[in-house]
C-alpha cells in the first residue's frame, strides 16, 4: 500500500491570477507528464484570491497578478517570506481583432480614428494602471478619455474589444500571443519604457511549506522549459525579486 501511494505522488491546489491562466495550464501538463504529482489550478482574480486566503481558503500556494498581494501575505504570516519571487513581468499591446487596423508605430491612437478604447479600471488591474502611463506618456490621456470604455479586469477588457464592442484595446500580450505570434487581428507591442514594470509574484502559503508536490511544482516553474513556456504566452521571465514592505489598503482586484 506504501508502494502505490508513493507512486501516485501527492497533490497540491494553487490560486492563479486569470491573466497568466494560458502559461500555467501548459506548465502543469508539461510538469504532470514528468511527474506522479498532481497539481489543481483556481484561476481568477487576485483580490478575491487575496480575501480567500486571509479567511483560510485551501491553496499551497499564490501566483498573483502583482506584487503587493504575496508581500501583504508574508507582512500577516500567511505566507513564507524566503519563497518570494517574480515569476513574471506583463507586457502590454495595443490590439484590434481587424487585420490591418493597428499600425507597427501605434499611430491609430493619434489618429483618432476609432470609436472605443478599451482598458482595464486603474484603480483595481495593473494593466490598467499601466494603460494609463502610456497614454499620458503619449499626451493622449485627454484626448481620448472620451472614447475609453473600461473593464472591471483585464479578462473584460479583451472581451470588448475580441467582441467588437471597442475597436481598441490596450490589454496583456498574453491574452492574444501564443508561440511568439499574435494569433489574430493587428497589434502595437507597446515599448517597456512607456510604463512603469507589470511585475507578478508569487509565494508559497503556509500551508503548502511541506507538501512534496508543491514543492516539487515550485522547482519546476524555475526550470528553462517553464521559463521558456511563460516568454512563449508574452512574458518577461527573469525579474528580480525581493521581500517588498506591505501597503495599507489598495485591495485592488488585480487579474
Amino acid at each position: 500500500m506504501l508502494t502505490t501511494l508513493s507512486a501516485r505522488g501527492d497533490e497540491t491546489t494553487i490560486a492563479v491570477a486569470s491573466n497568466f491562466t494560458a502559461p500555467m495550464q501548459a506548465m502543469v501538463n508539461q510538469f504532470e507528464a514528468q511527474s506522479a504529482h498532481r497539481v489543481k489550478v483556481a484561476f481568477g482574480s487576485s483580490g478575491k484570491f487575496f480575501a480567500q486566503i486571509n479567511h483560510g481558503a485551501p491553496f499551497d500556494a499564490f501566483f498573483s497578478a502583482d506584487a503587493e498581494k504575496p508581500a501583504r501575505l508574508i507582512a500577516q504570516g500567511l505566507a513564507e517570506k524566503t519563497s518570494l519571487r517574480t515569476y513574471a513581468e506583463g507586457k502590454l499591446v495595443l490590439w484590434s481583432r481587424r487585420d490591418g487596423f493597428v499600425d507597427d508605430q501605434g499611430l491609430v491612437l493619434k489618429s483618432g480614428q476609432f470609436h472605443k478604447l478599451a482598458l482595464a479600471n486603474p484603480k483595481l488591474a495593473p494593466y490598467g494602471a499601466a494603460a494609463i502611463e502610456v497614454l499620458q506618456h503619449l499626451k493622449l490621456a485627454q484626448s481620448t478619455r472620451s472614447q475609453w470604455v473600461q473593464g472591471e479586469n483585464i479578462s473584460q477588457t479583451y472581451q470588448f474589444v475580441a467582441s467588437g464592442n471597442a475597436d481598441l484595446g490596450l490589454i496583456a500580450l498574453s491574452q492574444v500571443m501564443r508561440d511568439g505570434k499574435i494569433t489574430e487581428g493587428s497589434a502595437w507591442l507597446v515599448p517597456d519604457s512607456f510604463y512603469g514594470p507589470i511585475r507578478q509574484d508569487a509565494v508559497i502559503l503556509k500551508r503548502g511549506r511541506e507538501n512534496p508536490a508543491l514543492l516539487a511544482f515550485w522547482l519546476f516553474v524555475k526550470s528553462p522549459a517553464a521559463q521558456a513556456t511563460i516568454r512563449r504566452y508574452g512574458y518577461n521571465t527573469g525579474a528580480s525579486s525581493g521581500p517588498l514592505k506591505a501597503t495599507e489598503g489598495g485591495d485592488t482586484d488585480a487579474e
